[in-house]
């Protein structure tokens, strides 16, 4: 097995590949690596990968990836850590009943743009959503949709709900006060979904940083444009 560099929404990663420098494809997937040093592995969709031009790089270009168990406890960590060194952020770790992670997608800014959801259930189902959102909308409807979509999906009765979110942007027009002079009416409609619901807190987390389901919500947003269609979360 070999590795090739490759460019995964616009971050460069290392992706697992054949001798000849073909992506090694698994369920449609591939392993990648942020970092030839870090042992966590992640996977990410091969359709969202974009070879480079470059020699195809021996199978000891990346150290051994870490036992699943291992690499979740020292992501925990090193998250923790960026949340403590943060305070003055909203990059804070919540507990939480419900979880789910949002993400918008748009080509081009405006353009066609979707929205996907991952929401996790209590007991650890996931349900995944995402909503195509048209040619002509901007990241920031992607975004604030998204999280409005999740919310509506969570039973209002839940007792506590972490929505995480790589947007500051929609953090601070939903819950800092933040002026808004564009998508009001999208606002508007956000924020009195969210008065309705005290026991929804809005966490941010790094883009593109390999959390695994802040991933997945992305995939699901690029999925939506791809396929210039919609497919609801349930209503749980």
């Amino acid at each position: 097995m070999a590795w090739v560099h490759a460019v995964l929404r616009g971050q460069k990663v290392l992706a697992r590949a054949r001798p000849d420098g073909a992506l090694e494809v698994d369920g449609g997937r591939v392993e990648i690596r942020y970092k030839a040093t870090d042992p966590r592995a992640y996977r990410a969709s091969a359709q969202n990968l974009e070879v480079s031009p470059g020699p195809v790089l021996p199978e000891d270009t990346c150290v051994p990836a870490a036992p699943a168990d291992e690499a979740a406890g020292t992501a925990a960590k090193k998250t923790a850590g960026k949340a403590a060194k943060k305070t003055s952020s909203p990059a804070r770790q919540v507990a939480a009943e419900w979880i789910a992670y949002t993400d918008g997608a748009c080509s081009g800014n405006p353009g066609p743009a979707g929205s996907g959801m991952v929401v996790i259930a209590p007991g650890g189902k996931i349900h995944e959503g995402f909503e195509y959102l048209g040619t002509s909308s901007t990241n920031n409807v992607a975004e604030l949709t998204a999280i409005l979509r999740a919310v509506e999906a969570i039973p209002s009765a839940a007792a506590s709900v972490a929505i995480h979110t790589d947007s500051k942007y929609a953090i601070g027009v939903l819950s800092q006060g933040w002026k808004a002079k564009a998508n009001q009416a999208l606002i508007a409609k956000a924020r009195a979904v969210l008065a309705t619901r005290t026991n929804v807190q809005l966490v941010y987390v790094p883009g593109h940083a390999g959390v695994p389901m802040n991933e997945r919500a992305d995939e699901l947003a690029r999925e939506a444009i791809q396929r210039a269609r919609s497919s609801p979360l349930p209503a749980l």
